[in-house]
């Protein structure tokens, strides 16, 4: 799903734009889903692609909605990520390219030992 900068400022916020498109990193502890408990799947804020399940969701104290594995194999797109002078692994959307967060190893307590850290701003909730 290939859109210019201007179509993507048509149909995202300005903080959605900032984190999907312009790889920016939200506030710790200040986004919508950080400590949202409901049943449901967090899509895609760009394209609607469903991206996680609810089950998958957990507590990382970390400041962002942590979640141990993806909806699907297709869902994202991991890519190796050297910028602001660390080496991490970059989580982008497996649909439309925009950057989610990263995924980080450090999650021993949970069946994937992995912790998925998205940004609330690239994600849109819907509710079972």
């Amino acid at each position: 799903m290939k859109k210019s900068p201007e179509e993507w400022k048509k149909v995202l916020t300005k903080e959605q734009y900032d984190v999907l498109i312009d790889k920016k990193t939200e506030i710790p502890f200040t986004g919508d889903y950080l400590y949202n408990e409901e049943d449901g799947t967090y899509d895609c804020a760009a394209c609607h692609a469903p991206l996680f399940a609810s089950e998958t969701k957990f507590e990382a104290h970390c400041g962002w909605p942590s979640f141990n594995n993806v909806i699907s194999d297709k869902a994202v797109v991991l890519k190796e990520d050297r910028s602001g002078g660390m080496q991490r692994v970059e989580v982008i959307c497996g649909n439309c390219g925009g950057h989610l967060g990263h995924v980080f190893n450090d999650a021993p307590d949970q069946p994937t030992g992995v912790r998925f850290c998205i940004n609330s701003a690239a994600l849109n909730f819907k509710a079972e």
